[in-house]
């Protein structure tokens, strides 16, 4: 029967019919390549060492697991019920090992094995590959941002508290502290705690365990630099920086007890640093501590009609709004380039971003305490190991500028997967032989060859 031209237009212009394969298609093709570059920095090996003998290696083992949720975060999953909408994806399973993907609850499950010792082997590993890409990149020096991170648990979880979150006082959360190794982007070491600790709770502990690691592994031979904001500003964290004799700039918190108001409001004489920017340094002597520390001040020039600054009420300069900050240091940096590297600061909050808003770092999965640490952990490993791959694969040099910020130019984890990771591919067995077929751009053919070729050279 002949169809008539309408009849034929509309059969063409309607909606295609959806159908169900069980083809070994993916569009997750750029995850063998990530596979690759793990298993040339033997990944996998120095899991299953890791966890050899403990509860972790159970039916699934170790390995499987940490490579599964490593995998299932690289591609965007942010939760572990992510797991059901791509548990067949070839790519993901040749990734992880498996044949099949294992249930959400088994998946808690192995999460909530997690013990302290377990978590502190974790720890452990992230840090000694982050000094492996130390070596490799050849760093001069290292310089590491301090700081807390607030992330909400939206209900009754095992040692999460109400703290300090103006955006949602009434939400109990977590408060992880975290070091940042400014040069690679990465996290040296992250230690969960409850939200209603201070900042400064405990962190003299956690640099001293830090710094410990860091003479075993490198001795005097690396300068090493710490940057800290003024919830810092404490007696116990001087002890500890005199005692190391380690190179320091933190904020000094606008506290009138420091006496610290006054010297700014009588200052009539300031440098300039830029256009809005200008400082002075002074002696501030801490009488309660009964130490002498040389203060850099600055003022920024704001727009804004009212003071932002509401700490320093005391006095009201005559020749404009300003925002105050002020910077202890026993650094001999000047009052330009002192203000240059504060502003490096912005590194580790470019990493805390990526993290919750790429990695999952703030998805709480369990009410576990022990298995939301696992899952930190996990998130920051993940983060941490592609900007390594991007590291191998060619990611260009920056130049080294006083900011101390990335020593490379690393794309988002967005953008990674947009580039690279999430390109579609197909599992072929022409003559018996597992082959990967890609249908992609000119550009992505020539990416996707490019991180072949080095990551070989690695692995080599």
């Amino acid at each position: 029967m002949r169809l008539s031209r309408s009849r034929i237009r509309a059969r063409v212009k309607s909606d295609l019919p959806i159908v169900f394969s069980d083809e070994k298609i993916s569009a997750h093709g750029g995850l063998e390549l990530f596979r690759r570059f793990l298993v040339a920095i033997d990944f996998p090996g120095r899991i299953r060492v890791l966890f050899r003998d403990t509860p972790l290696d159970g039916d699934y083992g170790a390995v499987r697991m940490v490579m599964l949720l490593v995998g299932l975060l690289v591609i965007g999953g942010l939760r572990v019920s992510h797991l059901a909408f791509v548990g067949v994806d070839p790519i993901l399973l040749r990734f992880a090992g498996l044949h099949c993907t294992p249930s959400d609850r088994t998946v808690v499950a192995w999460l909530k094995a997690f013990t302290p010792p377990a978590l502190e082997r974790l720890s452990d590993l992230i840090r000694d590959l982050v000094y492996d890409q130390v070596e490799r990149s050849r760093l001069p020096r290292l310089t590491i941002d301090l700081d807390g991170t607030v992330l909400r648990t939206g209900a009754k979880v095992d040692g999460a508290q109400r703290g300090f979150n103006p955006h949602h006082p009434k939400d109990p959360s977590y408060y992880p502290l975290t070091a940042h190794l400014a040069q690679l982007g990465q996290l040296l070491r992250i230690w969960n705690r409850p939200g209603n600790v201070h900042d400064s709770h405990n962190a003299a502990g956690f640099l001293r365990v830090l710094f410990q690691d860091l003479r075993a592994r490198f001795g005097h031979r690396l300068p090493i630099e710490l940057r800290m904001d003024g919830a810092f500003f404490h007696p116990d964290i001087f002890t500890f920086l005199d005692g190391e004799k380690v190179d320091y700039a933190l904020k000094v918190p606008m506290w009138q007890s420091l006496g610290l108001l006054p010297v700014i409001a009588a200052r009539k004489r300031w440098t300039r640093v830029d256009r809005y920017i200008d400082g002075f340094e002074t002696d501030l002597f801490i009488e309660p501590w009964k130490r002498t520390e040389r203060v850099v001040v600055y003022r920024k020039r704001v727009s804004h009609e009212s003071r932002k600054n509401f700490q320093l009420d005391l006095f009201s300069p005559d020749d404009g709004h300003f925002e105050y900050s002020a910077v202890a240091t026993n650094k001999t940096l000047g009052i330009p380039t002192l203000w240059h590297f504060m502003a490096g600061r912005g590194a580790h909050e470019k990493t805390l971003a990526e993290l919750k808003s790429q990695v999952g770092f703030d998805a709480i999965p369990t009410n576990d305490r022990y298995a939301n640490a696992a899952w930190q952990l996990l998130s920051a490993l993940t983060l941490n190991l592609t900007r390594s791959f991007q590291i191998a694969t060619g990611a260009a040099r920056r130049p080294r500028t006083w900011k101390r910020t990335f020593d490379y130019v690393f794309q988002s984890l967005a953008t990674l997967r947009f580039e690279l990771f999430h390109q579609p591919v197909r599992l072929a067995r022409p003559g018996g032989r597992l082959q990967l077929r890609f249908a992609v751009s000119a550009r992505a053919r020539s990416r996707i060859q490019h991180c072949d070729r080095t990551i070989r050279r690695l692995a080599a």
